[in-house]
């Protein structure tokens, strides 16, 4: 089952060099690009991966320290770039942190872990590391999820293909509890064979109940697929489907939102691929969405985008990539450079990466 990784999970693909006990890896992302919309502040609306537009930048830069007993591991990686500027919450020295955590195998003789700490996020088929996945950037569905976590997860496999987790977290997408509940989270991940992966995550918990917001109960259930056949073709696709309570008086109800995407890639060669996405993303009551424009509460948030990726390998440990992708709403959410409201928005983006 080695042929394939859980891109979800921020995997390690690069083992790093050993120093004693520890491993240490190195990872550096850049890009630059133009985004055809208005862009306030050079913020790319939507969006907290690769989302400065018009400039040079560093997208996510870290180091990856990892260390693996017989029965203790740990993990950590600070991280740098306008990835972590744009979306941790935390203004201090947590803001810095991609993974940090520590975890204990329970039984000598049978592979169950309990992990603790900030931990890499299983929701949607899409980390931030842009490395392992087919596409440069990421889609609109992996920004709308909780994609760091904070908390506990016990790891333990249900055969030889079958591995199950429970998570007990702070809540979505937050470091620090804002309110006194806890959220649950389930993974359950099959792999039938080396070229398939197979993932459904559940998320429930309750959110809000700080600054004077009412406490909602919000609901997750994710279900992507990843084939990687090490051949010329490789294919994701994520399908998932949210609700929560939405408290405005006088009446209480539930807002839903959903999205599907899918993505290939055609190896031409040892050095050059193409990869294409489609994605929808839904979100009638603005229930994880705040768009910056052009938007009531009251206006359906609908959009989808349609993407190719030019993937350049420029040695074992490098990759350069262009990427264009066009955007369209069915409503005018969007807008132009100029203010104007539209449907259309285009983006185009480069970028380089390399792991040491």
């Amino acid at each position: 089952m080695a042929q394939i990784i859980n891109p979800g999970m921020m995997e390690d693909t690069s083992q790093g060099e050993k120093l004693g006990k520890i491993y240490l890896e190195g990872y550096l992302d850049a890009y630059t690009g133009y985004f055809s919309g208005r862009a306030p502040g050079n913020d790319i609306p939507y969006f907290v991966n690769h989302n400065r537009s018009g400039e040079l930048n560093i997208n996510l830069a870290y180091l990856n320290l990892r260390y693996n007993g017989n029965r203790i591991r740990a993990k950590l990686i600070p991280g740098f770039g306008s990835y972590m500027n744009a979306n941790y919450e935390q203004k201090g020295t947590l803001g810095h942190l991609v993974e940090a955590n520590m975890g204990y195998k329970l039984l000598q003789n049978k592979d169950i872990w309990i992990d603790a700490g900030i931990l890499a996020s299983p929701y949607t088929n899409e980390s931030p590391i842009s490395r392992d996945q087919l596409m440069y950037t990421r889609s609109l569905s992996a920004e709308m999820v909780p994609y760091y976590l904070c908390g506990a997860r016990v790891s333990f496999p249900l055969g030889k293909k079958w591995n199950a987790y429970l998570y007990l977290l702070n809540g979505w997408q937050t470091i620090i509890d804002n309110n006194k509940g806890k959220a649950l989270g389930t993974q359950l991940e099959f792999r039938p064979n080396g070229h398939n992966l197979l993932n459904w995550n559940t998320f429930v918990g309750e959110e809000g109940g700080f600054d004077g917001q009412p406490e909602k109960l919000r609901m997750l259930s994710d279900f992507y697929w990843v084939f990687n056949s090490k051949g010329k073709w490789s294919f994701t696709s994520c399908l998932y489907f949210g609700a929560e309570q939405q408290r405005y008086k006088p009446r209480s109800s539930w807002g839903f939102w959903a999205q599907a995407n899918f993505i290939a890639r055609y190896t031409f060669g040892p050095k050059h691929s193409l990869s294409a996405r489609a994605e929808y993303f839904f979100d009638p009551d603005n229930s994880v969405v705040n768009p910056p424009v052009f938007r009531s509460r009251s206006t359906e948030f609908s959009m989808g985008s349609a993407g190719l990726c030019w993937n350049i390998r420029l040695s074992d440990n490098a990759l350069f990539r262009v990427e264009g992708r066009q955007f369209y709403a069915p409503e005018k959410i969007l807008s132009e450079r100029s203010g104007k409201p539209t449907a259309f928005n285009t983006w185009l983006i480069c970028g380089a990466t390399v792991s040491f």
